[in-house]
């Protein structure tokens, strides 16, 4: 098996790994602990609580699907976002930028499974310090698809300046070589 071959197949076991993850970690909190209607809570530590929402739209609560028409819309659009992540991943070669994709992926087939079987995405943790909440309460999913695009943002701005200079250098030692072999 190749080494790009590989890095794909572990993109794609970590991709399933987070989808697992976040549909397990929403079944124990709504049915293990019962934590499954709006006001239910239970707190954790002083600064983080399992409490029970009902997402009806996207990335912080954004385009809420009020009617059935705008509810398949957002999965039409969310699995047609999954679909051009998984090409996007299925197309690259190193596995940071590989497992980056992954989480986004897991983490939006997570969302979209909601979605589909229940109309709204199942959000739990709440972080917060007193009143403030520096996030809306999210998932699993969403952890995870916040933590694949920071660092696809991060290896874009700063990878591939360096990845840039690397060619640029290998160029110059090219032409280098081939104006001593004259």
């Amino acid at each position: 098996m190749s080494p790009v071959l590989r890095n794909r197949l572990i993109g794609c076991l970590a991709a399933l790994g987070i989808f697992a993850a976040d549909q397990w970690s929403k079944d124990y909190v709504t049915k293990a602990l019962g934590i499954d209607r709006i006001g239910d809570a239970m707190e954790l530590l002083p600064i983080f609580d399992l409490r029970f929402t009902r997402n009806f739209g996207v990335s912080l609560g954004m385009f809420e699907a009020s009617s059935p028409e705008m509810r398949w819309g957002l999965v039409l659009v969310t699995g047609i976002i999954a679909l051009v992540v998984t090409v996007w991943m299925m197309r690259e070669k190193l596995l940071a930028d590989i497992l980056a994709l992954s989480l986004i992926l897991g983490g939006a087939l997570g969302n979209i499974k909601d979605r589909y079987d229940l109309g709204y995405v199942v959000d739990f943790a709440d972080l917060h310090f007193g009143d403030f909440r520096p996030f809306l309460i999210f998932n699993l999913a969403d952890a995870a698809i916040t933590i694949g695009v920071v660092i696809v943002l991060a290896r874009a701005f700063f990878m591939r300046d360096k990845d840039m200079a690397e060619v640029d250098g290998l160029m110059n030692s090219k032409a280098a070589e081939a104006a001593e072999s004259k």
